[in-house]
């Protein structure tokens, strides 16, 4: 197997962009932010009402002790397993038990990675193999990690609820109108159940996000006008084929290539940026209309690039623009407008340009030891788990994934859609019975705007 080695992981090309400062909510009265004030004082204006609902996450630098949790990983590629040990170091009892993928290798290269990182031994009756091997490790767990290509997210999602266990799901948690309605009927179930539910977005655990958030909340910068958000780099992995793999196989090892797989790059990775700008606004997306491209790829059927505008309530527009190609400029960021000044990761300018706030990276580190988002949203989780308290992300998330795949659609044809018309689409990308097998592989084609 080859990787060009020029690409990055997601998870590296975030530990190395202008995204310091990862974290969640400030407690214990501590301040990890300044404020500057005009000649003539601070401006006050109203707090945005829709946003007081909006859950502030519970964040320390460990979980709150408790019942010892049984952990099962449902996905053994590079995101899962880094998920899987960031909850041992979220919190105190924590017990790994059960690892599942489609490929042996994959679970074998979790299990001794998990050992090596944790200490923790993967009973090897535990470890299993299918496109079936979601449902045995739900069995054995109190806590499921399901990390697999996003397609099958929603399928494994209902099998958890059902089997009454919490759930960490990675983003993004649907590729299509099918998986979304299904996320949205099982997250009810789960709220009736009690159970809880993390979904990835590791930016709603990230310290300067959420005092960004609590800023805007207050009206800092007035009501919301409108807004931009980036996530540009360079080219991800891709997987060369092999002559013993069949189509199937080839496909999943090569997945975020793949747009039935991962949904396109807008929906698997962009999805954090546009989830950003809901959260800050509390908006609802009315319509969109984009376009994208496809120049360099070497797999798979996605674009390289897409731009798309999205109009919300009361005609304001958020500009998304996202790229995967190497040799161009960043960035990966969100900006939101108001009517008395903006936000961007991590300060606040009024209209003026005088800096209002901004966040203190340094007093962060001097105040906590954790800092790192990708473990503090399992202190969150697993701090709900044991406390009884309600935590379920899956609506949020849903609609930012499905807002992506809006996007992803009116690039794809060059027409417009609007949110009515997504939600009610008859998308369904999942195939029925997966099997590791060769396909008719003209089905999967570069879409072609305006065909």
């Amino acid at each position: 197997m080859k990787r060009n080695k020029t690409t990055l992981s997601r998870r590296q090309f975030l530990s190395t962009a202008a995204v310091a400062g990862t974290g969640a909510l400030v407690t214990g009265g501590a301040t990890l932010s300044s404020c500057s004030e005009t000649a003539k004082g601070p401006q006050k204006h109203p707090p945005i009402e829709r946003l007081k609902a909006v859950r502030i996450p519970t964040l320390t630098d460990i979980a709150i002790d408790g019942k010892e949790l049984k952990v099962g990983l449902v996905g053994c590629g590079g995101q899962g397993t880094g998920d899987l040990i960031g909850t041992t170091r979220a919190a105190n009892g924590i017990k790994i038990v059960a690892l599942g993928d489609v490929f042996q290798d994959k679970v074998n290269a979790t299990r001794e990675k998990v050992k090596k990182e944790t200490g923790q031994d993967v009973p090897e009756g535990n470890c299993f193999v299918g496109f079936d091997a979601y449902k045995k490790v739900i069995e054995l767990v109190d806590l499921v990690l399901l990390v697999t290509p996003p397609v099958f997210r929603p399928l494994h999602f209902e099998a958890a609820v059902q089997a009454n266990k919490h759930v960490f799901m990675e983003k993004p948690i649907c590729v299509d109108t099918a998986g979304a309605l299904k996320l949205l009927a099982t997250s009810k179930i789960a709220d009736s159940k009690k159970l809880c539910v993390c979904t990835g977005t590791q930016r709603r655990h990230q310290r300067s996000y959420v005092e960004g958030f609590k800023q805007i909340a207050d009206g800092l910068i007035g009501e919301i006008t409108g807004g931009a958000v980036y996530w540009n780099q360079g080219q991800l992995w891709y997987r060369e084929r092999q002559k013993e793999w069949t189509d199937m196989e080839w496909m999943i090892r090569d997945w975020v290539n793949w747009t039935w797989l991962s949904g396109d790059h807008i929906v698997e990775q962009h999805v954090h940026n546009i989830d950003v700008f809901n959260w800050f606004s509390g908006l609802t997306p009315k319509k969109g209309i984009g376009f994208g491209a496809r120049h360099r790829r070497v797999t798979g059927d996605q674009y390289d690039m897409f731009s798309v505008d999205f109009e919300y309530e009361n005609g304001i527009h958020m500009h998304s623009m996202c790229r995967q190609i190497n040799g161009c400029d960043g960035p990966v960021s969100e900006f939101v407008q108001g009517t008395h000044g903006s936000w961007r990761p991590h300060e606040i300018k009024d209209l003026a340009g005088n800096v209002l706030w901004k966040y203190d990276h340094e007093k962060e580190k001097q105040e906590f030891k954790q800092t790192n988002a990708y473990v503090l949203e399992f202190v969150d989780l697993i701090t709900a788990i044991r406390k009884g308290e309600p935590f379920n992300e899956t609506e949020a998330t849903t609609n930012s994934s499905l807002q992506a795949v809006l996007g992803r659609e009116s690039a794809y044809t060059g027409k417009h859609f609007t949110w009515d018309q997504i939600k009610g689409m008859n998308m369904d990308l999942l195939p029925k019975e997966p099997k590791l097998e060769n396909l008719d592989m003209s089905q999967y084609v570069v879409h072609v705007p305006g065909k």
